[in-house]
């Protein structure tokens, strides 16, 4: 409603995320000189703020019922973003008005949204794609449900998918990945956009019967600019980034702006009326970013592709050194720079290891023997968001060179065993059961031999080698020897064994019963879920809408006796496949059938 507020009293919003350094929110409003900032209590600002309304103060019942009339419009703004920056210091990006309009009238149109569909807005205010999530349902007459934190970003979302009857969700490739990882099945409208989506995660959504929408663009031409629907198994290993939105155009060209041929590689320009006005108060860097052209102003991308023969452009990767992880655009030269500001760092080159789970790896010279990564770490920390930090910190004599004396990025060395654990001087023992515990866990899921000798409590799970899938089963092996429930964000926003340990003790503090497994199962009431399911059932008896048809041919002879054995052994075994519902004194029950006979033909 605040972001409504202002939008519609002319002026433009900039989004803070309060989990950020201070330094860095110094500097954003230093550069942005907001008048006024919306926000709670709660919030501790920086010291160069301006004056504050807490909303959750705030005497709604005493403001008039009618607004005072406001001079339309104060500022052709929609809102100002601030992104990564090469120089150390992030970039405003000022984005129009009629940029967002235009964005929302073609998205309304393709992939489209109805008044009928409900979206699940997962995405922080900071990053420019929540615009989507919340202008696109209210310009269409549909619904968004606004997850929490929690929701968003750990193992409750495929629960509130199916709570709230989700018809359509936007994420990261990433965020996909793990929703399949954790058994979701989808039937919903896919919108995947924030880094290049792989073909083999576009088959696995179309095989969950999603219909499937690659999305393409950098924040300085109004969240996406371009969209691809995915309908068959695609040639390549990425999906294509496809066609421009509405009024919007696409041109590949060389290093002196020619076009080039389809088929051969060259930078994305974009042009159209999606375009930023400029880097807030960066003159230099706005022409340098956004040049002049035949066809009119342009926004060089640094994006490398081609167009295939369909017409449709192909993602090839970047030019320069600015990458996307988990879903954010990042500036390597910001990290470095900053890094080089560390008293005991000489020179320092960041790169994004492209394995399973990304992750950036910082390789530095030191000005002394020192090992400093640990240091380096936490002095990053506070002046970095989170996403940003490097998971590996590698010491080099010298930084390896071209024949023209430029630093060569394929040369750096890959990180081995001793910089994966941060060196023998980092290594922190399990102090009590827990942590031991926590520390075979590890070991056992991590193919470790070794376990207290080996990972530390402030090792990080995903630089040894752990993943998502690794991750969901890590949280299953606690709740199984711990008895406890924790969160799976939890091991993904604090990765070690520390913090885990701290999160299973506050939950063993908690008095809630333990769920009983009932011994002998009596009729209990269905679940809203199951009452759903029976209701639809009565509606259409014959449906087959919700079986799981499969034909198998089985070669050789056919033992019927045996495959009746073999099914009956199977309901025995299940529970849930007797389970049967009958009516008792009027009210729908669930109960579960003993004899388990099955019929075949």
């Amino acid at each position: 409603m605040p972001l409504l507020a202002i939008l519609k009293a002319g002026a433009a919003y900039l989004p803070l995320d309060p989990a950020l350094p201070v330094e860095r929110l110094s500097f954003m409003l230093s550069d942005a000189q907001p008048q006024l900032i919306l926000t709670d209590s709660s919030i501790t600002l920086p010291p160069n703020a301006p004056p504050r309304l807490n909303l959750d103060t705030l005497q709604v019942p005493h403001l008039p019922i009618f607004p005072s009339s406001l001079p339309y419009p104060t500022s052709p703004l929609a809102y100002l973003l601030y992104t990564s920056g090469s120089t150390g210091t992030p970039k405003g990006v000022q984005i129009l008005q009629r940029s967002l309009l235009n964005f929302l009238l073609s998205m309304q149109q393709h992939p489209g949204l109805v008044a009928q569909d409900i979206l699940l807005a997962v995405t922080t205010l900071s990053f420019d794609i929540a615009a989507l999530e919340l202008w696109l349902p209210l310009i269409s007459g549909a619904t968004v449900v606004i997850a929490d934190r929690p929701t968003a970003t750990g193992d409750g979302l495929p629960d509130a998918l199916m709570r709230h009857q989700i018809t359509v969700m936007q994420a990261t490739p990433a965020a996909w990945r793990l929703l399949i990882s954790m058994g979701w099945q989808g039937q919903l409208k896919v919108f995947c956009g924030g880094e290049a989506l792989e073909a083999t995660l576009a088959e696995q959504l179309l095989e969950c019967n999603c219909e499937v929408w690659n999305l393409y663009g950098p924040t300085e031409t109004t969240i996406w600019s371009g969209v691809y629907q995915v309908e068959t198994e695609l040639e390549t290993a990425t999906v294509p980034i496809g066609q421009p939105i509405a009024n919007t155009q696409f041109h590949v060209l060389d290093a002196q702006l020619q076009p080039v041929p389809t088929g051969v590689a060259g930078e994305l320009c974009i042009g159209g009326i999606g375009l930023a006005q400029g880097y807030r108060n960066r003159p230099d860097l706005t022409a340098e970013k956004f040049v002049p052209h035949p066809h009119g102003r342009l926004y060089r991308t640094g994006d490398r592709v081609r167009y295939r023969a369909d017409g449709t452009l192909e993602y090839l990767g970047r030019f320069d050194h600015q990458v996307k992880l988990r879903g954010f655009r990042i500036e390597l030269g910001e990290i470095e720079a900053i890094l080089t500001q560390h008293p005991n760092v000489q020179a320092a080159v960041v790169v994004l290891q492209e394995t399973p789970e990304p992750h950036l790896i910082a390789y530095f010279i030191p000005v002394s023997d020192t090992y400093p990564a640990p240091f380096l770490k936490d002095f990053l920390a506070t002046k970095l968001p989170s996403y940003m930090l490097p998971a590996v910190f590698v010491p080099l004599e010298s930084m390896p060179l071209t024949s023209n004396g430029k630093i060569d990025r394929r040369a750096l060395p890959l990180p081995d065993a001793d910089h994966l654990n941060q060196s023998a001087d980092t290594f922190v023992a399990p102090r009590n059961p827990t942590e031991v515990k926590l520390a075979k866990i590890w070991a056992d899921i991590l193919n470790r031999t070794q376990t207290i000798t080996s990972i530390g409590i402030t090792d990080n799970f995903f630089t040894l080698g752990g993943h998502s899938l690794l991750a969901i089963r890590v949280i299953a092996q606690i709740q199984q020897q711990f008895g406890v429930e924790i969160p799976l964000r939890i091991l993904f926003e604090q990765p070690t064994i520390a913090a885990l340990s701290e999160a299973i003790h506050a939950a063993q503090a908690k008095t809630t019963a333990p769920i009983q497994r009932l011994t002998d199962p009596q009729h209990i009431p269905l679940s809203f879920a199951q009452q759903r399911q029976w209701f639809l059932a009565q509606l259409e008896p014959d449906s087959p809408f919700y079986n799981i048809p499969a034909a198998i041919r089985i070669a050789g002879r056919l033992d019927a006796g045996i495959l009746q054995q073999c099914f009956r052994s199977i309901l025995q075994r299940h529970q849930v496949l007797r389970t049967d519902f009958p009516t008792i004194d009027g009210s729908l029950q669930r109960g579960c059938n003993q004899t388990g006979h099955c019929h075949y033909r």
